[in-house]
């Protein structure tokens, strides 16, 4: 025994340590196997579970704390550290809390604004949109973010569905107000950022600026009193028409700001925004996320592929944001040395195709490609907190408990959900494409549009499992794997998505069949390879002895429509194909396409080197398949 204990000196283990050893092993095994996301599901749950809880313990407290209130507070708790950087200079919290409390200044001298007023914003990528921003917060206003690639009648239809008492334009977008300023309501007071005006009864805010305290206004006008008070409008072009002001409230802010904090972002990273902040992503989960982290964020003017790296190389960024577009267009560029000699460990955005993001990862470094799904005016989001290629996130039973959705069976043909003999929706299997609703509850709301009911009420589905139910429609179809990951599919509707925008195909048909040869114009989305989203195309009916006058017709949708949303292909017909139901068939003409050799109608195509629509031959096709043709 004696040599044993010499040999062996410590003691032996209990006999129940063994077993207990490989009974862990097993389970680690077995879990390993079957529950193989175990821990990443109960991190990101826990995530979610402790923003919520820590939202609901300030309502308990009878306090609502907004991400206003917090950037307040980092602006006294760290006054110097950089909350922005915009072309190579320092706007510090201290900075940008103290100009922001200047325009609040003025506007409550010169405008006697108050609590609940609508302020429409039509501004660009530049320090004065978040001045601008935060001082109509801080007197309690609702400010609405314009889009600035929409012009003329769009642009009035936005203006005046939020019902604005001021609208502030940036200096750069004056030509745009020179456009629309002799039909603007007359009761919406105009101020421009500048310090002197050629326009008639038009305000500059420049000079006023200079000339204001920089004391806070008073407490009372901003606080909250409650969560689902709305404070933001951002424009969406959602499923049809003109585009639509989607009522966002302090609790949507919220839960915006809290993405980079949920995807591991931290108060030492450096965020990198190139989207415009009149998107969601850019002013909610990329500002609202910086603020939320306490982090400094870099802000571009506009996106450049040719100038992304250098920046982020140059500003040490270890956040980017993205859009599927972006990444390709990333891609795209000529390779360089040291691609991958940067800081960047996150990536998030949405949109990204499974071929890009590959590339993107194996060309770029490794980079966690952190991809989300959420509407702006939705009351559902997800997340891919675990990486998997493609997938816009993940769901669970204990996710469903929270944010409870299903995906329902749709009827294409009849652009409407099927129900049974019984009146219900019905839920697609597993594996199977379904259209994607959630429920609408007091955990989960749905503020709607403003200044449109119909528009609110149309997104809503009633009595869809059992009497009294409501759901939100998305309008996304979505398929749901057996291992529970989540994959966007198509949109429904008379939309299609191209450059990271919505394109409302009736906003584009009103406007071409305002040219006098036009009878009719169908408008619908059509794939391009290495392309995200879909091409916009027209199919057009022209009147009796007329002819396709193509000079007419470019002037026409360059003027009147954003970018993204003129048609790249036209295709003229002699009569426009009808559904059952008498809506213009789409189905047939998306899956023809635009390939001359098995269309038999003329086509065209909007060469932007030209500022043409130039006749579309086989060679032409070839370049636009081949990616020799620039988009």
């Amino acid at each position: 025994m004696r040599a044993w204990d010499d040999i062996y000196p410590f003691p032996l283990p209990p006999s129940w340590v063994p077993g207990a050893a490989v009974g862990i092993l097993s389970l680690h095994f077995f879990q390993k196997l079957l529950f193989p996301y175990f821990w990443a599901d109960l991190r990101y749950l826990l995530k979610v579970f402790t923003y919520g809880l820590r939202v609901e313990m300030y309502r308990l407290q009878g306090r609502v704390v907004t991400v206003l209130d917090r950037f307040v507070k980092l602006a006294e708790k760290q006054p110097h550290k950089p909350f922005f950087i915009y072309e190579g200079t320092v706007h510090t919290y201290r900075d940008v809390d103290r100009r922001s409390n200047r325009i609040a200044q003025v506007f409550l001298k010169h405008e006697a604004l108050k609590k609940g007023d609508t302020v429409a914003l039509l501004m660009g990528n530049e320090p004065d949109f978040i001045h601008v921003w935060f001082g109509l917060a801080k007197l309690g206003c609702v400010v609405a973010f314009l889009n600035f690639n929409v012009r003329f009648r769009s642009l009035l239809h936005c203006v005046s569905s939020c019902e604005p008492k001021i609208l502030v334009v940036g200096a750069d977008l004056l030509g745009t107000l020179e456009e629309i300023l002799p039909k603007l309501q007359k009761d919406v007071s105009v101020w421009i950022m500048a310090k002197d005006s050629t326009f008639p009864s038009v305000h500059t805010l420049l000079d006023k600026i200079e000339a204001a305290s920089e004391d806070p206004v008073p407490v009372n006008p901003c606080s909250a009193d409650n969560l689902k008070t709305p404070v933001l409008y951002i424009f969406t072009s959602g499923t049809t028409g003109l585009p639509k002001a989607a009522v966002i409230s302090h609790l949507q802010i919220l839960k915006g700001a809290a993405g980079l904090w949920a995807f591991g972002a931290t108060s030492q990273d450096i965020i990198y925004i190139t989207l415009p902040l009149y998107h969601s992503a850019a002013s909610l989960l990329g500002i609202g996320g910086c603020i939320e982290l306490g982090a400094t964020c870099v802000l571009k003017k506009k996106f450049s592929a040719s100038q992304f790296w250098s920046d982020c190389k140059k500003y040490n960024v270890t956040v980017i944001q993205y859009i599927g577009e972006l990444c390709r267009y990333l891609c795209n560029q000529p390779m360089k040395e040291g691609e991958k000699n940067h800081k960047v460990r996150l990536a998030v955005g949405n949109g990204v195709r499974n071929d890009v993001w590959r590339e993107f990862v194996d060309r770029f470094g490794a980079i966690k490609i952190c991809e989300f799904y959420g509407a702006t005016e939705g009351n559902i989001c997800f997340m891919n907190h675990t990486g998997k290629i493609g997938s816009v996130g993940r769901t669970n039973f204990f996710y469903k408990l929270f944010f409870p959705f299903d995906l329902i069976k749709y009827d294409f043909q009849k652009d409407e959900p099927i129900r049974n003999k019984h009146g219900w929706c019905e839920k697609v299997k597993k594996g199977e494409a379904g259209l994607l609703i959630s429920k609408v509850n007091a955990k989960n709301p749905f503020f709607g549009y403003a200044g449109n009911k119909r528009h609110t009420e149309k997104k809503l589905l009633c009595e869809v499992f059992k009497k009294g139910d409501l759901y939100f429609n998305t309008g996304d179809i979505m398929v749901q794997d057996h291992e529970n990951f989540l994959y966007f599919w198509d949109r429904i509707g008379d939309t299609f998505r191209w450059k990271g925008e919505n394109v409302a195909t009736t906003e584009v048909s009103d406007v071409i069949v305002m040219l006098d040869f036009i009878q009719e114009a169908n408008i619908y989305g059509v794939s391009v390879p290495g392309h995200e989203g879909k091409a916009g195309m027209a199919s057009l009916i022209l009147k009796n002895n007329t002819s396709l006058d193509l000079e007419q017709m470019y002037k026409q949708v360059v003027t009147y429509l954003p970018n993204y949303a003129c048609p790249l292909f036209l295709r003229v017909q002699e009569k426009m194909e009808m559904t059952g139901t008498f809506k213009q068939q789409k189905f047939q003409l998306v899956d023809e396409g635009f390939n001359p050799s098995t269309i038999t109608d003329p086509l065209y195509f909007l060469d932007h080197s030209k500022k043409a629509y130039v006749f579309l031959t086989k060679e032409l096709h070839e370049m636009i398949l081949s990616g020799k043709m620039k988009l």
